[in-house]
C-alpha cells in the first residue's frame, strides 16, 4: 500500500535523526514499527532492516567522514569481527528461530539489562581504570564476533549492541559512534547479501520487502546526515543517557510483547 512508503520513509527520518548522534543506525528502533504498524512479516522483516541500514548508513557516515571522525582503527577491528558473526546469525535466523515469540525474547533480554547498565554507568560512573578506554585487541575481536551474530540474528548489524556495550567502559560517544556505525553499514551489506542466498533454499518470507526497506533508507539516509551533524553540539553525558534510555525502552517493549 502507498501509505506504507510515505508512513516507512518518516520513520527512517526521525529514527534516524534521534540515533545517529549515538552510533546506531536506527534500525534497532525501526524494527518494531515495521512488524507492528506496516506488517512486515517474520522473518523477512530482518533482511529489510539490513536493507535499510545500506541504504541509511551512508548519510551520517560521509557527514563523520567529512568531520575526520572515522580516523583510527577501531572501525577497521569492528567491521572484520562482526562481518562472519553477522553471516552466522543470518543462518540461525531463517532455520533456528523463526518464530517471533522467540525473536521478542531474545531481543528484550539483550537490550533491557543492556540500556540500565549504560544509564547507571552514566549517573554514576565507576573509578577511572587504565585500561577502561577500550578493550583489548582479543576482546574486542571476542565481542565484535559475538554482536555480529546477534545482529544477523535481529537484522541490526550490531551497532545498537556494540554502542551501549563500548560507552558502558568509558569510550567518549565522539570515538564510538562513526565506528559502530561503519561496522552496522558494512556487516548489513553482508547479512543482506546472506539473507537473499538463504530466500533461495528456504521457504517462506525470507526475502526482503525491497520497496518499504529502500523507502525506510531514503528517510535514514537523510535523517542520518542531519543527526551526525549534530552529534558534536550534544554534550556526551546527554548521548549516554539517550542511547541507554532507548535500548531499555526497546527491551521493555519486547519484553512486555512476549508476555502478552
Amino acid at each position: 500500500m502507498e501509505w506504507t512508503i510515505w508512513a516507512g520513509f518518516a520513520a527512517g527520518l526521525l529514527i534516524s535523526t534521534v540515533t545517529a548522534p549515538v552510533g546506531v543506525s536506527g534500525a534497532v528502533f525501526l524494527l518494531p514499527v515495521q512488524l507492528s504498524v506496516l506488517g512486515v512479516p517474520s522473518p523477512a522483516v530482518t533482511p529489510t532492516n539490513l536493507l535499510f541500514n545500506v541504504v541509511a548508513g551512508p548519510g551520517a557516515l560521509w557527514r563523520y567522514r567529512r568531520d575526520g571522525a572515522l580516523r583510527g582503527g577501531l572501525a577497521r577491528r569492528l567491521v572484520a569481527w562482526t562481518l562472519p558473526g553477522v553471516i552466522a546469525g543470518a543462518a540461525l535466523r531463517v532455520f533456528a528461530l523463526p518464530s517471533p515469540g522467540v525473536f521478542r525474547i531474545l531481543v528484550a533480554a539483550l537490550l533491557l539489562p543492556l540500556g540500565a547498565w549504560l544509564c547507571l554507568r552514566t549517573l554514576r560512573p565507576a573509578r577511572p581504570r587504565a585500561d577502561a578506554a577500550e578493550p583489548s585487541a582479543r576482546v574486542l575481536a571476542a565481542l565484535a564476533l559475538a554482536v555480529g551474530v546477534v545482529g544477523g540474528i535481529y537484522g541490526i548489524g550490531g551497532g545498537s549492541l556494540l554502542g551501549p556495550i563500548l560507552a558502558a567502559r568509558g569510550m567518549p560517544m565522539a570515538r564510538i559512534a562513526p565506528a559502530t556505525l561503519a561496522a552496522t553499514f558494512t556487516t548489513s551489506l553482508a547479512g543482506a547479501a546472506a539473507y537473499a542466498a538463504l530466500a533461495l533454499a528456504s521457504p517462506g518470507p525470507v526475502a526482503p520487502d525491497w520497496r518499504l526497506g529502500l523507502a525506510c533508507g531514503a528517510g535514514g539516509l537523510i535523517g542520518g546526515y542531519l543527526g551526525a551533524r549534530l552529534q558534536p553540539r550534544l554534550p556526551e553525558t546527554a548521548l549516554r543517557l539517550l542511547l541507554g534510555a532507548l535500548a531499555s525502552a526497546l527491551g521493555a517493549v519486547y519484553a512486555a510483547q512476549a508476555l502478552t
